[in-house]
């Protein structure tokens, strides 16, 4: 993998969002993006941590906690129209492009079912696709 931390930028995103990862450079459909990073744990032990926010499940045994600060694909928000994916390839979780993406624009990526219902659904969705809605 291309390490391509330094062409990301962590900035306030849209209201109600917190931070967000933006993109420094342009990046190609396809392309790799960045590494989600973090200390490998088991599903047990994922189970038990009281923030849940940045855990990871990278199969049915393990689990990535990227709650470090030095994960910067931690600061990827939920879009509900993502511009990113991740994949799960020998136990990394790599995100890609799903389509060109602008220097300047914010990644961002569908964070699943079950994390929706429990973190964003009680609140209502800030991405850009839900905030254009309410605007």
């Amino acid at each position: 993998m291309v390490n391509t931390q330094h062409k990301f930028k962590i900035r306030r995103s849209a209201p109600g969002m917190g931070l967000g990862l933006f993109a420094v450079a342009p990046i190609r459909k396809g392309e790799f993006v960045i590494e989600y990073t973090g200390e490998l744990i088991s599903n047990e032990e994922a189970d038990k941590r009281r923030h849940t926010k940045y855990l990871f499940e990278v199969d049915d045994h393990t689990t990535i906690d990227g709650a470090a600060r030095s994960n910067a694909a931690r600061y990827m928000n939920h879009f509900c129209k993502p511009n990113v994916e991740a994949e799960i390839e020998a136990g990394q979780i790599n995100f890609y492009a799903l389509r060109n993406i602008e220097a300047g624009e914010e990644l961002g990526y569908d964070y699943g079912k079950e994390y929706i219902d429990e973190f964003i659904k009680p609140h209502g969705c800030k991405c850009p696709k839900h905030a254009r809605k309410q605007a």
